[in-house]
């Protein structure tokens, strides 16, 4: 069930700014909820817009349970002094679908390799902090499809599962929707695939 999604916690909506201050340099963290790559770099985009005059736009992110992708970017600064602090910060947090950024504005003092990480990682903490953490749930969407005459065979199964109908439509072609949980979805389409007539589809989404 490896490749399988899994509930996991996640940042409900927006947070930040959130201000924090290292020897005049100014460090603002945002946190974004991201369901993909692509909103991550639209966030991205705006935000370097909204501050086009900061000195450095640093960010990391891990999208997806499945296939989980992760990035960190230190926009300038030394390497691993910025990205690496924030996805850290992340991680430690146990989220997903979560970019964390951090704007700077240099304040004319140089913090050095251990500063900047300590300031970077404070700035992502900080947000994170502030942030509402919400749990999201998996479940599977089993759609069966047949006809007519196999009603009374799959209605039986369905009882005595005693699994929740999402959704149903009784005609000469029938179709039903059911909701289980990932773990039990394999077994419960390979039971239902092994009666005539019965087609199975099945999708994985989260609540």
């Amino acid at each position: 069930m490896s490749n399988q999604l899994k509930d996991f916690n996640t940042i409900s909506r927006t947070a930040g700014p959130v201000l924090y201050r290292e020897k005049k340099s100014r460090f603002i963290g945002y946190a974004f909820p991201v369901s993909s790559v692509e909103v991550a770099d639209q966030r991205l985009s705006s935000l370097r817009k909204e501050h086009a005059d900061a000195t450095h736009v640093c960010y990391g992110y891990r999208i997806g349970i499945v296939n989980t992708q992760l990035r960190m970017n230190d926009d300038g600064e030394p390497a691993y002094t910025a990205g690496s602090p924030i996805l850290g910060q992340i991680t430690s947090a146990g989220l997903y679908d979560v970019l964390v950024c951090v704007v700077r504005y240099y304040g004319g003092v140089k913090l050095g390799a251990g500063g900047l990480s300590k300031a970077y990682k404070e700035a992502a903490k900080g947000v994170l902090e502030s942030s509402t953490v919400i749990r999201r749930k998996a479940v599977s969407i089993i759609r069966l499809q047949f006809q007519y005459p196999q009603l009374d065979e799959v209605m039986g199964f369905i009882s005595q599962n005693r699994l929740k109908v999402t959704s149903q439509q009784m005609k000469l072609d029938c179709s039903i929707e059911i909701v289980v949980t990932p773990e039990k979805s394999e077994a419960y389409c390979s039971r239902l695939k092994s009666k005539e007539g019965v087609e199975v589809q099945t999708k994985y989404v989260l609540i």
